[in-house]
């Protein structure tokens, strides 16, 4: 590709939500590569990682809406930690619960500023999560423990190709997005996926529609129709294997078709074509 056909096609811009971590004593800001690959494998994108860093200002500077202006589309990503439960009114956490207060002051005013601004977003796992809570929504914090739902955390191996297994099936919402999408690809109604978590969406936020349900009632994936673009949210990890998945692949190419429309207008009114 020449300077002149990166200029008249430019590729979309992706932020891929990062955490704040410790290794070896110091802190970095990082994000799994999976995620960030899923972006180059999935659909073309230039991915970028966006520190947590809060939604700063009064004088902090760096605030939701100017960074996200200046994206084309958000991954959000997974993660060990869990969304703390004041943010939907929820009973406080139990001691031993990992969380991460850094990581839910950015990513939950980042999801309401690409609502806001037509942003597509995709939110996986904990991402999924984080834009229920961020629009109203609550989560079972503890899900294995309600009544009538299976075990779905991480098996304990560090061995991918197993962690990363795919464990059951979800049916897809008959006549909603995620059907549409299928039927195009010419997949069936019903998705092996590999789902991995000890929370879950409880309450959907309004204006969020379950687009699909585990074999025990679990909400595995919503959507926002009333959004002015692209808003996901799966349970599953779709970017582990992009690829090798149908759905998952089916599912980044329409995330990737709504960052390129948005890559395509945010360059003509920089008059970059």
């Amino acid at each position: 590709m020449n300077h002149i056909d990166r200029i008249t096609t430019p590729r979309p811009l992706i932020g891929v939500s990062g955490e704040l971590k410790d290794f070896n004593g110091i802190d970095i800001q990082s994000s799994g590569h999976k995620y960030v690959y899923s972006v180059v494998e999935g659909f073309g994108g230039m991915p970028v990682v966006l520190p947590a860093l809060g939604d700063r200002d009064e004088n902090g500077s760096y605030t939701m809406a100017e960074l996200v202006d200046r994206l084309d589309g958000i991954i959000l990503t997974g993660g060990r930690s869990n969304i703390e439960p004041h943010h939907y009114e929820g009973e406080p956490f139990r001691p031993e619960t990992y969380r991460d207060p850094v990581r839910d002051s950015t990513t939950l005013p980042l999801v309401r500023a690409a609502v806001d601004r037509a942003v597509p977003l995709f939110g996986i796992c904990r991402g999924i999560q984080e834009i229920n809570v961020a629009l109203g929504g609550t989560l079972h914090p503890y899900l294995w423990e309600v009544d009538g739902k299976r075990d779905h955390r991480m098996p304990q191996t560090d061995v991918m190709e197993d962690r990363f297994a795919p464990r059951h099936l979800v049916r897809l919402t008959p006549g909603g997005y995620f059907e549409e999408i299928a039927k195009a690809a010419g997949l069936d109604s019903e998705v092996m996926v590999n789902s991995l978590h000890s929370q879950a969406v409880d309450q959907p936020a309004d204006g969020l529609v379950v687009e699909a349900l585990s074999e025990d009632g679990v909400i595995e994936a919503v959507s926002l129709p009333d959004a002015a673009d692209f808003v996901v949210g799966v349970q599953w990890h779709a970017e582990f294997r992009v690829l090798e998945h149908p759905f998952n692949r089916a599912l980044y190419k329409e995330f990737g078709a709504a960052t390129m429309r948005r890559a395509g207008a945010r360059a003509q009114r920089e008059g970059v074509v």
